[in-house]
């Protein structure tokens, strides 16, 4: 079994950075990692994923070159860099993990980010 605990959410001026966490605990040798995020009144989206191998894929075009997803394979933990942050940006943010040839089926509880003009 796979649990996800994300941290690093917060209160966030635009212009600022915040970094997202998330730990891992369970077997996720070989896993995709990513993070959602959802704002309300919306479907949650695909922010940014991570193959095992490193391969990362940015699904939101206004977070390119502001937003960095890396990983630590050893200590089982994947971030999310977040620079110049935006109002938009305003949302719960989720880490997920896929089993390779599954869909994301691992979650964590979500951690609010909140973006002041």
């Amino acid at each position: 079994q796979v649990r996800l605990v994300e941290s690093g959410g917060g209160l966030a001026q635009a212009g600022a950075s915040l970094t997202l966490s998330c730990a891992a605990s369970g077997r996720i040798s070989g896993y995709t990692m990513a993070w959602f995020r959802r704002t309300p009144g919306k479907e949650r989206e695909s922010v940014a994923e991570i193959s095992w191998s490193g391969a990362i894929t940015y699904s939101v075009d206004s977070v390119k070159g502001r937003f960095t997803i890396s990983r630590d394979n050893r200590r089982n933990t994947v971030s999310l860099q977040m620079n110049n942050l935006k109002p938009e940006d305003t949302a719960v943010y989720y880490c997920a993990a896929q089993k390779s040839g599954d869909h994301f089926g691992y979650w964590g509880q979500g951690t609010q980010v909140t973006v002041s003009s």
